[in-house]
């Protein structure tokens, strides 16, 4: 199967994207080296599906695994929580020999993870997603945290996973809503980086949930590849990847958590990032629309909800750690594939932008 190797200076490790291999996590864990105890983290829906086999293949592969649910949703992505599941590994006896594993979408996998990285000042982690969003992105790359009133995602470790494991057969179990959000996350990998992959999204019935291994893999290996260029987001590569994240994550803070998915809101963002694009890179016009056309397709919204008040909008952006001093980092294109970051947009044109996000698109 379409394996993809995440190479960094200090680490490395494998992303297994086979159908069904959750099912052998345990032994695939085992042959990746890992010992000790393993704590599973996930949340109440996905426990439902997935849970019991992932527990029974660890105890068959001889670990001691204890299990630690989380509410689901992205309210849980929160220092309450992050407190809470600490003291349950310490009250489970779990020590610094011990090792997570997160078993869920983006919200599991970055709590997990921020768990994982502070947890005995950090122990290894094993990441098993299970959305679209997680699946093609949250789960490689390191980053972990959680949100505070003041914005997403504004406390947070960097803490690679030692393993990462791909069941595509998991996307089956996903309510509607939460499998399409998901597509946001691939459709700006194809933006920024491999045009061709708009061809091979728009060529996907949204109804099915057979997502294409090797399609899901491809998207993989655009992250892993910009993660070993920049995996600190230090050298402006990384940044690459937040294409569509400033305006959409200032709309996801805007609201309470919850009210729009991930996906939902990187959408927006991503239109917003599109006209900004034509305005200041002369991007084609055509190349907004194919792309606009192509987040339709997945049912993902385009149009600004009225409750969404575009003053808190830019009131959380302005807390955005992607501003550096005064400025913001913007990712804007100059065609589909090529994707660069400026810090030349000024605040009163992402303001317009917001704006024009309160119409439909022309």
């Amino acid at each position: 199967m379409p394996n993809v190797r995440v190479d960094l200076e200090h680490c490395g490790y494998d992303v297994m994207v086979e159908p069904g291999c959750m099912l052998s996590a345990g032994d695939q864990i085992a042959a990746a080296n890992f010992s000790g105890r393993a704590a599973l983290i996930t949340d109440a829906n996905v426990a439902r599906h997935h849970a019991e086999p992932v527990m029974l293949s660890l105890h068959q592969a001889g670990f001691d695994p204890s299990c630690h649910l989380v509410p689901a949703g992205e309210g849980s992505k929160c220092l309450e929580q992050l407190e809470n599941l600490c003291r349950s590994l310490a009250e489970s006896r779990h020590d610094r020999r011990s090792f997570v594993v997160a078993l869920g979408g983006g919200v599991v996998g970055d709590l997990a993870g921020f768990t994982a990285a502070v947890f005995f000042r950090g122990i290894p982690l094993v990441q098993i997603p299970t959305t679209i969003v997680s699946q093609v992105d949250s789960s490689i790359g390191g980053k972990t945290g959680v949100n505070i009133p003041e914005g997403k995602n504004l406390v947070g470790s960097f803490h690679q996973p030692g393993l990462v494991l791909v069941d595509p057969d998991s996307l089956r179990t996903l309510p509607d809503r939460e499998f399409r959000e998901g597509f946001a996350e691939a459709i700006k990998h194809a933006a920024i980086r491999d045009a061709a992959m708009l061809d091979e999204l728009a060529a996907l019935d949204p109804r099915s949930r057979a997502v294409p291994a090797d399609l899901i893999a491809r998207n993989l290996a655009i992250k892993a590849r910009i993660v070993e260029e920049d995996e600190r987001e230090t050298a402006g590569t990384r940044a690459l990847l937040n294409f569509g994240h400033t305006i959409g994550h200032g709309i996801e803070a805007a609201v309470p958590y919850g009210a729009l998915l991930h996906g939902e809101a990187i959408a927006l963002g991503i239109r917003a990032a599109l006209s900004l694009s034509e305005q200041y890179c002369q991007l084609d016009p055509a190349a907004s629309r194919r792309i606009l056309d192509l987040l339709a397709k997945f049912s993902l919204p385009l149009t600004l909800p009225p409750e969404v008040d575009p003053d808190a909008v830019m009131e959380k952006l302005a807390r955005d750690k992607k501003f550096a001093g005064g400025a913001v980092r913007f990712v804007v294109l100059d065609a589909p594939g090529h994707a660069r970051v400026t810090n030349q947009i000024p605040l009163d044109a992402l303001r317009t932008a917001i704006d024009a996000l309160r119409t439909d698109p022309a």
